[in-house]
């Protein structure tokens, strides 16, 4: 098999490095109105906020805080109520991936004509298409969903029991910030949770198909290489390491911005029933991940084979004649790297019992997940499989 046709487009404008926040003064117009948008009070408790106001200058802005860690769909429309009445036309997401992920629901709600949950499909709503959404830009202050540089986006509905994604051209930052040193005041947990993500978001286009797009391949060992070499010091919040924070913040955007993932097809199972795992009991997204990619690894392992093999000997060095005996290897060696980050490598360890599954399973073919995967191969029976192995 040969790489697949693809068409790459990104315009996000990234400014990385120390003292980027200035940048917002160049890359907002003088008369926009800005709405700063914010999650908890550390934003305002170590000074990014007051930060952020400063770079503004003169410009009219508001604030709407209080978006959730997993963003919940009515809190947004709160947002998307304060938009209209105060006639907001710029947003600015301050935190990290779920801040940015409500703002650009919030960009293309604001402006939707019609109601905001057919934003969505997978059986939340119609998934009509976006053809408007307001311009914004980010502050990144936790590593790990590339949504700094990606048009997609997540969104927990509590009522439907369910995290439904969307995405659409026009749902690019126009910039964002990326300064390492925002992952200083960051606790162990939401370290290695951002590490999780963005090495679970490149395996899901890594691990697929044998399509010799070598390139692709290539950018994602690097990724995945980046992650395993610097998460053992930046997961250590008492060593404030600039070079592992750089390296990681900057890898967990490679992860998923598009450049390695042309050309493949990617899977995103282990995405999909994790998402299920937070609605179940609002396990943090990254800690439903690994626990997951571990036993897809098992229960796929043929399908996976080739790629496995090659992720087995590129990034773990394994060079035992046999196969199977490398894939085995490359398994326990990723079980070990998540372990050494404090990460869960088995969903009972966060709270999941075998009498959960079959809510899990229910709500995966309520949410259209009866055949994912990168080729369609994983039916419900196979999800369930993968759910009792991560046990």
């Amino acid at each position: 098999m040969a790489m697949k046709d693809f068409m790459f487009y990104n315009p996000t404008r990234i400014y990385f490095g120390k003292d980027q926040i200035k940048q917002i003064d160049r890359s907002i117009p003088k008369n926009a109105k800005v709405l700063i948008l914010y999650g908890g009070g550390s934003v305002k408790k170590f000074g990014t906020f007051d930060r952020v106001v400063e770079a503004l200058g003169n410009r009219q802005w508001g604030e709407f805080g209080g978006i959730e860690a997993n963003p919940v769909f009515e809190t947004l429309l709160k947002a998307v109520d304060q938009v209209k009445a105060e006639s907001y036309n710029y947003l600015l997401a301050v935190g990290g991936g779920s801040v940015i992920d409500g703002t650009k629901f919030v960009a293309a709600a604001s402006v939707f004509e019609g109601d905001p949950i057919d934003i969505f499909g997978q059986g939340v709503g119609q998934g009509l298409p976006i053809k408007q959404a307001l311009p914004f830009g980010t502050v990144l202050t936790l590593p790990a969903t590339a949504s700094e540089m990606n048009s997609g986006s997540v969104v927990t509905f509590h009522e439907k029991k369910a995290k439904i994604s969307f995405g659409s051209s026009l749902t690019f930052p126009v910039f964002s910030i990326l300064e390492p040193e925002m992952t200083f005041t960051l606790p162990a947990r939401q370290l290695a949770n951002g590490v999780a993500d963005g090495f679970v978001h490149t395996m899901e286009n890594y691990l697929t198909l044998a399509l010799h797009a070598d390139v692709q391949d290539r950018f994602s060992e690097a990724i995945l290489k980046t992650f395993i070499d610097n998460a053992p010091v930046y997961c250590d919040p008492d060593q404030a390491d600039y070079e592992a924070a750089a390296n990681i913040m900057w890898a967990c955007t490679m992860a998923l911005n598009g450049v390695a993932s042309r050309g493949n097809v990617g899977d995103w199972a282990t995405h999909a029933l994790g998402h299920e795992v937070t609605v179940l009991n609002n396990t943090d997204h990254g800690r439903t991940l690994t626990p997951i990619l571990l036993a897809t690894m098992h229960v796929r392992r043929d399908g996976k084979h080739d790629k496995l093999v090659q992720y087995g000997r590129r990034i773990w060095n394994i060079q035992d004649e046999n196969e199977e005996l490398v894939i085995d290897k490359a398994i326990q060696k990723t079980a070990e790297f998540f372990e050494s980050i404090n990460m869960p490598t088995k969903l009972s360890q966060v709270g999941v019992n075998e009498s959960d599954i079959d809510f899990l399973i229910t709500q995966l073919e309520k949410h259209k997940g009866q055949k994912i995967g990168e080729n369609g191969v994983q039916d419900l029976a196979t999800s369930r499989l993968i759910y009792q192995t991560a046990l």
